[in-house]
């Protein structure tokens, strides 16, 4: 007797309808899968074998034949366990079912419980594209799955559950699960001094410009670059849908975890591999610029990453997301992140500072800004000098300004982009094109005359003129003013720092 199931695959981030048709044949006993299945898919047959015997029924020694179509691409995952298994029962006429058409994924135990698995909200996306409004996932995925609410969720934990929804026996699920929230600790109002920075840092996230924190060990930049997050708005429902899909693909989603609405946060390690930096892999799943989409990648250490590792990082700086070409297909993956880079200026790391003297030789120190002015120098906005903290202030009794404070300016500020970009793709003052910064970065004279004279004098490049026009256009919106004046210029002049202080050495 023929069965059939539907259920769904993952290609990169998206998700592919999957159609499951078991049948029993002539022959010995045996259960072959057919569809270009991977490993873990073959390995299936032991797992869904001993769920159905554990669960009360009987895996009768019959030859079974797994069809997973379309059969022209590879599948991965333990997706298809469950409904493997209730094709199977139906095949074999143990269970009746008054809707058999309910998509459902889930890996099984060998007792009969259901699995998560990666990829549901994507899944579930699929699924209200194609015209269903149902779908059967395993229980930890429940919240995940019901931040679409087009669809109707219905969690299992076990084979028996899956069988009772099918009979009509459940409702659906209806999410409570509150977001994810920043930590109070991470706050800027424990950050004593370094105004200078906060400032920077405060600019970067109200114009989603990259940023490079340079200066001596111990002065702050990792302590800086972690509390943006506390000052960068919550995700807009979109955002929230798209960063989940990502992190549910990479299999980041904890059992409890609903919509990610905060902007994500990634750390790579600087012995990490290009792979784990962009994504890829034999099928290629994303990597830490995918999982930093809407949201802010931190480089520590940046000269110590490798030089291939950084090169990686240009098609995702230019052109806001990665393509990962593999021998099973081409992968493109969303990569919008806001980065932060964090450096020590030389080899011993006190070339800048004021109290200790730097023993680094000056071919060391030039070989240490050109590390740092490798390929990426360029797609960096802002450049911020960071000094340690004074003893002073350091002591200082009570607390700074708060994040809370920070961020309803770059909330503002924010808005104003919403406004000014309505209807067009770009959604921040950095991501504007050529034309764009033309016709909203308006200068008034004063500003006019200070920008030409500093082109002579300081060398601009053209990118590098484009780009203290958007920071400006950044600060402007922080003060809410629709024309750039001279301060903001002269500001934005000031965070394009690094050539000016090397060539003193």
């Amino acid at each position: 007797m023929l069965s059939q199931a539907v259920s769904l695959a993952l290609q990169g981030i998206d998700a592919q309808i999957i159609e499951i048709e078991v049948d029993i044949i002539k022959g010995l006993p045996n259960f072959t899968i057919v569809g270009l299945p991977d490993s873990t898919i073959r390995e299936s047959k032991d797992r869904i074998r001993s769920a159905v015997e554990n669960s009360g029924y009987t895996f009768p020694p019959h030859n079974f034949v797994v069809n997973l179509a379309p059969a022209g691409f590879k599948k991965q995952g333990a997706n298809f366990d469950l409904p493997v298994a209730v094709s199977i029962l139906k095949a074999t006429g143990q269970i009746e079912m008054a809707n058999e058409m309910i998509p459902m994924v889930g890996e099984l135990s060998l007792d009969g419980r259901v699995k998560p698995v990666r990829g549901v909200i994507s899944m579930a996306i699929t699924l209200y594209r194609k015209g269903f409004r149902s779908f059967i996932v395993p229980y930890e995925n429940r919240h995940e799955a019901a931040a679409l609410k087009e669809v109707s969720i219905y969690p299992v934990k076990s084979i028996h559950e899956t069988l009772e929804v099918l009979n009509g026996a459940h409702e659906p699920f209806i999410s409570d699960s509150p977001s994810p929230r920043m930590p109070v600790t991470i706050d800027f109002a424990h950050v004593r001094g370094q105004e200078t920075a906060k400032r920077a840092m405060e600019i970067a996230a109200a114009g989603h410009h990259n940023i490079l924190l340079y200066g001596a060990p111990g002065s702050g930049k990792t302590m800086l670059a972690r509390r943006i997050i506390s000052i960068l708005p919550e995700l807009s429902r979109d955002q929230a849908i798209e960063t989940t899909m990502i992190h549910s693909a990479g299999g980041k989603l904890t059992g409890e975890s609903g919509i990610i609405t905060t902007p994500p946060f990634c750390a790579p390690h600087h012995t990490s591999s290009d792979v784990a930096l962009v994504g890829g892999g034999h099928i290629p799943s994303v990597g830490a610029v995918s999982l930093s989409h809407n949201g802010v990648l931190f480089l520590d250490e940046l000269v110590e990453f490798k030089h291939h590792v950084i090169q990686a990082l240009r098609q995702p700086l230019e052109d806001y997301e990665i393509t990962v070409a593999r021998a099973h297909g081409s992968f493109t993956f969303p990569a919008d992140f806001m980065l932060i880079a964090a450096s020590n200026p030389c080899s011993c790391g006190f070339l800048f500072d004021k109290e200790n003297r730097c023993s680094c030789t000056p071919l060391r120190i030039k070989n240490h800004f050109q590390k740092i002015a490798g390929p990426i120098l360029d797609r960096i906005d802002l450049e911020v000098l960071v000094n340690r903290v004074d003893y002073k202030s350091l002591m200082e009794k009570g607390n700074c300004e708060s994040s809370e404070r920070i961020r309803e300016r770059v909330d503002r500020a924010r808005g104003i982009q919403a406004h000014r970009f309505k209807g067009n793709a770009t959604r921040y003052n950095s991501r504007m094109t050529t034309e764009e910064t033309r016709e909203h970065c308006r200068l008034d004279t004063d500003s006019e005359k200070i920008l030409e004279q500093a082109l002579k004098s300081l060398r601009l490049t053209a990118r590098t003129y484009y780009k203290i026009l958007k920071i400006s256009r950044t600060i402007a919106d922080l003060h809410e003013c629709p024309v750039i004046e001279k301060s903001h210029v002269l500001e934005a002049l000031s965070y394009k720092n690094l050539q000016r202080n090397y060539e003193h050495y």
